[in-house]
């Protein structure tokens, strides 16, 4: 059995724009891309730490436990052994209570792939490979969550490229979720339920090389190209 650790926020979580319910497994990304690798014959199981409002470094001024640097190298710990760390944070960077720009969550990415190679797992274990997936461009924020997100959609211009870019330095694995889905139509940040097929199905054709790789150069990936390659 392999296993897969999506470290994430509310776009993986699966909240519902515009409520504050939550898709089911088997409709959210992680769970899609779960139930297709075991359709195609592996034997995966993916498991989720995807928590509303996490930033990749910083914290959040009105609620505790939002900074995705602290811990985490202890959840690497306790889920090990794994072969993937998927990690998809940047969007709440630039709730509007920051003055980040992308070349800020870029260096907060990697400060996370930096903590994922270094925890302390035990001896014999391998370090994950990890998977850095820029989340889409933030829409004009709208409905309940548009104060907390204004600005968004101007701070978080060029992300993908950024990401890129430091995956690129660091030799990591990375994909555009914005090559294969928007930010919803309904709030302008969160992904509906067809998003949440799409980017699934796209992360596991992705994704199923990944599984079968030994070594190799890291993977950059966009909508339509593919290198092979392992962090």
């Amino acid at each position: 059995m392999q296993r897969i650790l999506v470290y994430s926020d509310s776009l993986s979580w699966g909240i519902i724009p515009l409520t504050r319910q939550r898709l089911p497994f088997d409709q959210r990304w992680p769970g899609v891309m779960e139930l297709t690798l075991c359709a195609s014959g592996r034997k995966v199981r993916v498991m989720e730490d995807c928590l509303n409002g996490r930033r990749t470094v910083w914290d959040d001024p009105f609620k505790p436990g939002r900074n995705g640097l602290v811990g985490l190298a202890q959840r690497i710990e306790i889920d090990s052994p794994l072969e993937l760390v998927v990690l998809m944070l940047g969007t709440n960077d630039f709730q509007s209570m920051h003055q980040h720009n992308a070349w800020h969550s870029s260096q907060g990415i990697l400060a996370l792939v930096s903590a994922i190679r270094a925890a302390p797992i035990e001896p014999g274990m391998p370090v994950p490979q990890v998977l850095v997936v820029a989340p889409p461009a933030i829409q004009t924020p709208k409905g309940p969550i548009a104060a907390k997100f204004e600005g968004g959609e101007t701070k978080c211009a060029g992300l993908a490229d950024a990401y890129r870019q430091v995956c690129t330095d660091i030799g990591c694995h990375f994909f555009d979720a914005g090559d294969v889905v928007g930010s919803s139509k309904v709030d302008g940040v969160h992904l509906d339920a067809e998003q949440h097929l799409a980017l699934g199905e796209a992360l596991s054709r992705v994704i199923e090389p990944l599984l079968r790789m030994v070594a190799g150069p890291p993977m950059v990936v966009g909508a339509t190209e593919q290198h092979a390659g392992r962090s």
